[in-house]
């Protein structure tokens, strides 16, 4: 193997393990909470948070639920909308 003399110098790794940014990992609500089922029917409650103003479902990024809650989200928020509980779309791009 040859040494690396030239080219661009290596990134230096910072203590902590955080990154540029210094984020800590987001927590997923619903375990922390022991939900065992997410219900369409409780709309109103908590689900107007997991989705954007836009009226799109949040990414598990964005709001940190894990893998299992988020498909068990997406399934309710679209039974929600079925049910005309939510809106498909935001509000004031329905007025147009």
């Amino acid at each position: 193997m040859q040494k690396r003399t030239e080219g661009a110098p290596r990134r230096e790794r910072r203590e902590g393990g955080r990154g540029e940014r210094g984020s800590r990992r987001k927590i997923c609500q619903f375990c922390h909470d022991n939900v065992r089922e997410i219900d369409y029917k409780e709309a109103g409650r908590f689900m107007k948070r997991y989705i954007s103003d836009r009226g799109k479902i949040e990414p598990r990024r964005k709001t940190g639920t894990c893998a299992k809650h988020q498909r068990n989200l997406s399934i309710a928020l679209k039974q929600a909308r079925f049910m005309a509980l939510l809106p498909y779309t935001a509000e004031h791009i329905r007025g147009m």
